[in-house]
């Protein structure tokens, strides 16, 4: 009987038993599923896709700044995407134009005509120009491209969730460049698109700007090597405004006509190939840049060496090199070259840091650094001998001086370079060779504008976004191609140009000097230098030390207060923009700039505690451990969403 009683009473200690353990089971599967890691960061399928993506590939950099610099017609710098960077847009100060000419062009530059008092302003010429360049690539952009290098290599993350790791109430800056790199895609890609219409004209028996015999010239056309005067205007000038923009169709902003549908299906086509680049991450990216990031170099050789063979080359080389050195006591030179290396190398688009947050962990950074911001300033340089040896062969069959050929028209690369083609032996054969690598330079800058904002929301938001890439790369894009429409209207050239500059404009510079401050003071020199150590293997040098801590930081001032200052030059020309455009381009403007202090404040008032120890908390990096740190930096999940 106790036996019994005892094993009766057992009976339900021992279901209790089993209903807990299937309890602790139960909860225990439930746990592992939440803890179950994201797949693992992607990274670089060859170390030399990085190297393509990453360099600031733009052949036109110094060259454009030497025709500025050497016309004397350009002043101020408001930043687009340069052809790693969103773009080079250069101004100039309120001069005499002639009728129908156009307003500023943004990108490649814009050579219009201009009184020859004009040219007493030239700042330097191209030889002098090249001492306070290199001296600013040395001192401010080489440190700040390194910076950016290593600082995505490290942490692994896009330029908003790198912040929790940094200086967490600096956050506002990811979302600033995010809001940049939109507004860079609703105007840059359509300046590649006017490289495409230009492309698919190539394909004839004679290219369409070469004669005045076309239903859009106007009784002022003349052929190049006709006889000019004061009112004469080229067929490839013609063929640009008249043409390709239709702009005569529009009355400004005010009224921008209906969407040009044939430019429409260019944009269209740029759209549709940033997509099947960007769509896999780095896997398809880094096919892609096989194609854009070397093909430039092809033709770049092939029309170097085709420029030099042409009659009156030599006396175009000879003058981008010939020096003024008097002209370095010039502060103008210094601020001019300091702006060209920063906007030539790229950092704080939010570019270096995605491209190189695929990196492997232990990658030379350092070798990075050096090696892509070598070839981007020598392929600048390069690059001034092939326009300069055509400019010389322009003056050569016009009987002009260089002056009066880089004055001919409103765009280096849409107008000169175009008109000079036309008067070739295979004129059709360099034209589509041309244009083919504009368009591939400017893919590969694209690419690397909108990845920097697509890392960056996959990264903040992966599961939102992260694991569903294809599908929110494409709602992505035909957002910005629906916004970026009114671009391709027949006043787009007037849109273009106010979202060059009150878009990215000065709003870049302030963005990049309050993310150089937080690395530099927040964060702390030598907190970033033993991040490095553990990736490389050994400390930064003094001169990367002193650079980061006192030298980038006032190099980002100085151009950022300059440019400031010179603001107003940035809209000048023919066209006088409405008052009301101008208050859009400053709300465009303050909308990115906002984000910074409006993030502050929003984590300021989240974060419990009194007011010193909220302001304790937001300045310095969240506490992870380091196996935490490897952990999620391996994944998509790294969410902050505050």
């Amino acid at each position: 009987m106790y036996q019994g009683v005892r094993r009766a009473m057992s009976e339900p200690e021992e279901e209790e038993d089993c209903q807990a353990q299937a309890h602790e089971e139960v909860n225990t599967k439930v746990v592992t599923a939440t803890l179950t890691p994201d797949p693992p960061r992607e990274t670089w399928g060859k170390k030399v896709e990085f190297l393509l993506a990453a360099p600031p590939l733009l052949p036109t950099a110094l060259t454009v700044r030497s025709v500025q610099e050497k016309v004397g017609i350009f002043r101020g710098n408001a930043p687009a995407f340069a052809w790693r960077n969103i773009g080079k847009p250069f101004r100039k100060k309120p001069q005499c134009t002639q009728p129908g000419s156009n307003p500023d062009l943004p990108i490649f530059s814009s050579l219009v005509q201009h009184e020859s008092s004009a040219l007493d302003h030239a700042a330097t010429e191209a030889g002098a120009f090249l001492i306070p360049y290199c001296l600013m690539l040395v001192f401010g952009g080489l440190p700040l491209f390194y910076m950016e290098l290593a600082l995505g290599q490290y942490h692994r993350c896009g330029c908003l969730t790198i912040w929790k790791k940094i200086c967490p109430m600096l956050k506002g800056i990811g979302y600033a460049i995010c809001l940049i790199d939109v507004y860079m895609g609703m105007y840059y890609n359509t300046i590649i698109g006017w490289a495409v219409y230009y492309l698919f004209a190539s394909f004839r028996s004679e290219l369409p700007w070469t004669s005045c015999d076309n239903p859009w010239n106007t009784p002022h056309c003349t052929p190049v090597v006709g006889p000019r005067n004061n009112k004469s205007t080229s067929p490839a000038r013609e063929f640009f405004e008249r043409s390709v923009l239709e702009q005569y169709k529009s009355d400004g902003l005010d009224r921008v006509g209906p969407v040009k549908w044939s430019l429409a299906l260019c944009v269209l086509s740029v759209f549709i190939l940033v997509y099947f680049a960007l769509w896999k991450g780095v896997r398809s990216a880094g096919k892609a840049v096989w194609v854009t990031a070397l093909a430039p170099y092809v033709v770049l050789f092939i029309l170097l060496i085709r420029g030099v063979t042409l009659p009156g080359a030599g006396m175009g080389i000879q003058y981008y090199l010939t020096p003024q050195w008097h002209k370095l006591g010039n502060m103008r030179v210094w601020i001019d070259a300091a702006s060209q290396i920063f906007f030539s190398l790229g950092p704080g688009f939010g570019t270096l840091l995605a491209l190189s947050s695929y990196n492997k962990f232990n990658n030379n950074c350092y070798r990075d650094a050096i090696l892509t911001s070598s070839i981007n300033c020598l392929t600048s340089f390069l690059a001034g001998f092939v326009i300069f040896s055509v400019l010389g062969y322009m003056a050569h069959v016009q009987h002009k001086s260089i002056e009066e050929v880089g004055l001919e028209g409103p765009g280096l690369v849409f107008i000169v370079y175009p008109e000079a083609i036309a008067t070739m032996t295979g004129s059709v054969f360099w034209s589509i060779i041309f244009f083919l690598m504009l368009i591939t330079l400017g893919l590969d800058s694209t690419f690397g504008g909108l990845e920097a904002m697509i890392t960056a929301l996959c990264d903040e938001y992966p599961r939102t976004f992260g694991r569903h890439r294809e599908t929110f790369v494409a709602v992505l894009l035909v957002l910005i191609y629906i916004c970026a429409l009114p671009t391709t209207t027949y006043g787009g050239v007037y849109l273009v140009n106010l979202l060059n500059v009150y878009g990215p404009g000065i709003s870049i510079l302030f963005v990049v000097f309050v993310e150089a401050a937080g690395v530099c003071w927040f964060y702390g020199v030598d907190r970033f230098s033993h991040d490095i150590e553990k990736m490389i293997g050994h400390r930064p040098g003094l001169y990367w030390r002193v650079c980061w801590s006192y030298i980038s930081p006032v190099f980002l001032l100085v151009i950022f207060i300059f440019s400031l200052l010179g603001y107003e030059d940035m809209l000048t020309g023919e066209y006088v923009y409405p008052p009301w455009s101008i208050s859009v381009g400053w709300v465009l403007t303050a909308s990115s700039l906002v984000c910074i202090p409006g993030y502050m404040i929003y984590k300021f008032a989240i974060t419990p505690g009194s007011c010193l120890q909220r302001l304790s908390k937001i300045i310095k990096p969240e506490d992870l451990s380091e196996e935490t740190r490897l952990n999620i930096n391996s994944t998509y999940g790294t969410g902050t969403h505050v």
